[in-house]
């Protein structure tokens, strides 16, 4: 069986790079539908998965793996038998992987953490990000909790927007907006991106991508480029290289998965 796609496809808008992080394949929060219908409208040179590609976590708790996320997969299949080099980064929830770093076979590579160069030679890691997080690496019990509280707002989520949609409204993620406005975690937020910022300083790269807290972000960070791809689950967000070396993160949330055409660009999100 082949992974060739059917005639007609839209046009593609073609990148240097793609960054993707936290798909949560195997969850009912993954929209992998709204992803798939990105990467029909996108490719690029080189696709980096920046962690939490496969929930292993909620697989060995409640198999659910719909033809939804076989589609992800195929059409990840699909880019690197286009010539497509991907490099799989592993997260804290596809763990499991984590034996089998350093693996390459064809265009895949699996690696725990990797060294992005861009197009003006600025010496990026692309790392997960969960190797900064205080829970997940000393409290992991905490973590487990964590999660189940996290995927129980994800459906009342879904109830919520299955409301919204039967009035006409968009897409919306409540647990996005209780992130931006509970205190305790803009702070974790912002202690992460410290942490991740500072270890990337201290070993002598200009920026980082990562994944790992589901909010995606370009911004200067003590003098080195702190980057976040976003999430697959809240926000639907990208972030991508283009042949010139900039950045800028894209949000597939808005696009109208019967149409060609894209959605807005995300706001005030670009970086030199």
């Amino acid at each position: 069986m082949g992974y060739d796609e059917p005639p007609h496809e839209p046009p593609k808008t073609h990148y240097r790079t793609i960054f993707l992080s936290d798909i949560h394949l195997g969850t009912r929060g993954c929209q992998a539908e709204r992803l798939v219908h990105f990467l029909k409208h996108h490719h690029c040179e080189t696709l980096y998965l920046v962690g939490d590609i496969i929930d292993g976590w909620r697989l060995r708790a409640n198999f659910y793996w719909p033809q939804s996320h076989n589609n992800v997969l195929r059409r990840f299949f699909t880019l690197m038998k286009r010539g497509t080099r991907i490099v799989f980064v592993t997260g804290n929830h596809d763990e499991f992987l984590r034996k089998y770093s350093d693996l390459e076979v064809g265009n895949l590579r699996l690696v725990d953490q990797a060294v992005h160069e861009t197009a003006d030679g600025s010496r990026l890691l692309v790392v997960h990000g969960d190797q900064f997080d205080v829970i997940t690496r000393y409290h992991r019990w905490v973590a487990f909790l964590g999660d189940l509280g996290y995927h129980l707002l994800l459906r009342l989520n879904r109830a919520l927007n299955a409301a919204r949609a039967r009035f006409g409204y968009g897409y919306w993620s409540l647990s996005a907006w209780i992130k931006r406005r509970v205190k305790q975690a803009v702070n974790f937020v912002s202690d992460f991106e410290d942490a991740v910022s500072y270890q990337c300083r201290r070993r002598g790269f200009d920026g980082v991508v990562c994944g790992h807290i589901h909010h995606a972000e370009i911004s200067d960070c003590g003098g080195v480029t702190y980057m976040n791809c976003g999430d697959w689950v809240e926000s639907c967000t990208a972030l991508v290289e283009d042949q010139a070396g900039r950045f800028r993160i894209v949000d597939w949330s808005t696009a109208a998965l019967d149409e060609t055409a894209g959605p807005r660009p995300y706001p005030s999100r670009a970086a030199a």
